[in-house]
């Protein structure tokens, strides 16, 4: 049984009415992977923007009841906070490989792009030290209004992708592989998102897609992503 744990932060929990794109990478994996596997993590709730807490259970009314929500991500949490947490996530899961998308929050409030790398180089440390070989899909840092409007952020961002691609290159290993997904190259933040930020549904498919083709075409798991709907933006509630 391969387990994967999905890990990241607002875009990855997502929030109350969504399918998020965990939801879309199981669908597809079910569909292609041809062996047993499962979604783990500690937590298994969304974000309720009403409340400002990560309690909700309202998945999107059509999810799969067969949906296992596990996941380690939480609203506001980065590469700095989930860290310290990622060992005994592992560990009690029992996680074989992480599917990583950290950094927007990292960068916009808590750190800049030399900082969160050495966070990035922790956080693999400290997952490591509960699964010696442990593999990671580490996603870049997606576009976002903020990067559209704030240069200097811009900067920052595209700076942190290119220190990412590297620590991901020197730091795999033969038995604890990490892969760098590719950008969604069609990802437009007005298109694919309902805020500048956060995917509508068309971005949960672009995410999980781009985790997809990096498991098949990196490591042979599953197949070639089958397609998004059409993207429709919508406005945050």
């Amino acid at each position: 049984m391969l387990r994967f744990m999905p890990v990241g932060d607002s875009m990855t929990i997502g929030s109350a009415g969504e399918h998020t794109w965990r939801y879309r990478i199981w669908q597809h994996l079910r569909a292609t992977h041809g062996a047993p596997f499962e979604l783990v993590g500690p937590r298994e709730t969304l974000y309720d923007k009403a409340t400002g807490t990560a309690d909700s259970h309202a998945y999107a009314d059509d999810c799969d009841p067969a949906f296992p929500r596990a996941h380690l991500a939480g609203w506001g949490e980065g590469w700095c906070h989930l860290g310290p947490l990622v060992a005994d996530a592992v560990r009690a899961s029992r996680a074989d490989v992480l599917l990583v998308s950290l950094g927007l929050i990292d960068l916009g409030f808590y750190t800049n792009a030399s900082q969160t790398t050495e966070n990035v180089r922790a956080f693999i440390a400290q997952a490591r030290s509960a699964n010696p070989r442990l593999s990671l899909v580490l996603l870049p840092v997606i576009p976002n209004i903020r990067a559209e409007t704030d240069a200097p952020f811009a900067d920052e961002v595209a700076r942190f992708n290119e220190l990412l691609a590297k620590t991901a290159a020197n730091l795999s290993e033969p038995g604890s592989p990490l892969l760098l997904a590719s950008l969604p190259p069609t990802y437009d933040i007005h298109r694919d998102t309902y805020d500048g930020t956060h995917p509508n549904a068309s971005g949960e498919h672009k995410l999980a897609a781009a985790f997809a083709e990096a498991l098949h075409q990196g490591w042979g798991m599953g197949g070639r992503y089958a397609g998004s709907p059409s993207p429709t933006a919508r406005t945050s509630t």
